[in-house]
Parts: C-alpha cells; structure tokens; sequence
C-alpha cells in the first residue's frame, strides 16, 4: 500500500538527496519510517529514539490526526512529519 510522506524543510537539509515528498509502500507509521531508512539511511535515528517512539521534538500525523508508531495507515494516506515549535 502506497502512501506519501511529507518531510520538513529543516530535516531535508541535514540529509542531502531527500525529497521533501516520498512515497512509500507501508502499512503502519514504523514501516513507513523504516522504508524511508532504507532510502535515506539515517532518517529513522533522527525521527526514533531508542524506545523506540517518535522523538519528543517531533510530530508525525496521518491524513491529519497525530499519530505513533503504530498506526495503521491506509493506502493513499499522507503522513506529514512536524517539528515540535517552541519558544518565549
């Protein structure tokens, strides 16, 4: 099952060669994660931690509600990955 994964500009330009738009076969958000890896090696340890859950500076949605690791997603689905925004 495709789907598409939307990067953020801030971390497709700490990987040189990612697209900002992927698409991928997978039928939750780790395996997505993992497929993205096997393009980009690298991209998951930015995405993961050790738990392994989504980093805490990090949001990932699919089709617009938030999402974990392991959430489904359907064919066609789009997951967007967030970064956490902070500030004073």
């Amino acid at each position: 099952m495709a789907v598409t994964v939307i990067l953020p500009r801030s971390l497709v330009s700490l990987l040189p060669g990612t697209s900002r738009s992927t698409e991928v076969v997978a039928t939750t958000v780790a395996e997505a994660i993992d497929r993205l890896d096997e393009q980009t090696p690298g991209i998951r340890n930015r995405l993961v931690d050790s738990g392994p859950t989504i980093r805490q500076h990090i949001n990932v949605f699919v089709d617009g509600e938030l999402a974990k690791l392991d959430t489904p997603v359907r064919p066609n689905a789009t997951i967007h990955v967030i970064p956490a925004v902070s500030g004073g």
